[in-house]
């Protein structure tokens, strides 16, 4: 059985396979690295294939604990380019499969190697039991909303300077899990809500209502970062009840911060 060594670059790995891979593609027990990679890939991709990720419930579970690697998965999915589901043996090779093809993602050290195949026989029977492998498999529920949604939602019901400070404090980030790496979804929202002065109730209302976080959730990250002196409040009256909160920085240096530099300068009054 003839073999191809593909590249030893996952990205350029995974364009070529999508590119190639007119109709349906099976991407099995893929790393945490492999994923993200593809999702990033895939963005980029005019023509996609059908892809049926069959991933580690752990490794998925950790990857799409980044909102935006979440959120642009779940783009993809919004779109019908993307299904997920879990596998329940973890030690399967990991493995890119389309009807004329199959590749082997082998990692040696800091390398990737794609090897890969296009005997007939072979891919047949690979790609037919994958298959079989999909059918059987658990649907991995992803419920962060998609990005595409978010930034209109945002630009809709708050208004569209919210937005652009939203995208760009994204852009700013390699990774929005809140866990000391980024900042996460919540706190990037309730950053961007002061800078513009927005109502916390609004800001939390958008959040709850597109799926970020629930309104409590909000409110608690409020408590949180005032109680650090990043924002602050003031009461603002309305005719019926009580009085609602607009939220402003309460640190000079969030106030003098670019949107690309607010992340960074967040960060570190966190930490």
């Amino acid at each position: 059985m003839a073999s191809n060594l593909l590249d030893d670059n996952i990205e350029d790995i995974l364009r070529t396979v999508l590119e190639s891979a007119s109709e349906d593609l099976i991407v099995v027990n893929p790393s945490a690295d492999a994923i993200e990679e593809l999702i990033d890939v895939a963005g980029g991709v005019s023509e996609l294939p059908r892809i049926r990720l069959l991933g580690d419930e752990s490794t998925l579970k950790d990857v799409m604990s980044d909102f935006i690697l979440a959120s642009n998965a779940a783009d993809l999915i919004d779109d019908d380019s993307l299904e997920l589901r879990t596998l329940e043996n973890g030690n399967e090779n990991s493995l890119l499969v389309s009807p004329n093809e199959v590749v082997a993602l082998i990692n040696v050290g800091d390398t990737v190697a794609g090897l890969a195949t296009d005997d007939e026989e072979f891919v047949s029977l690979t790609h037919d039991s994958y298959a079989t492998a999909w059918e059987d498999a658990a649907e991995f529920k992803l419920r962060t909303p998609p990005l595409s949604r978010v930034r209109s939602t945002l630009a809709d019901d708050i208004g569209e300077p919210v937005e652009a400070d939203f995208t760009g404090v994204l852009n700013s980030l390699q990774t929005a899990r809140g866990d000391g790496d980024g900042l996460d979804e919540v706190t990037i929202s309730l950053l961007i809500a002061a800078k513009n002065e927005v109502l916390l109730y609004d800001i939390s209302k958008w959040g709850e209502d597109v799926g970020i976080a629930s309104k409590a959730t909000f409110s608690r990250t409020k408590t949180r970062l005032e109680d650090m002196g990043l924002i602050d409040t003031e009461k603002v009256p309305i005719d019926v009840g009580r009085p609602r909160l607009r939220l402003k920085f309460g640190d000079e240096r969030l106030r003098e911060a670019n949107t690309d530099q607010l992340a960074s300068v967040a960060q570190n009054l966190l930490n």
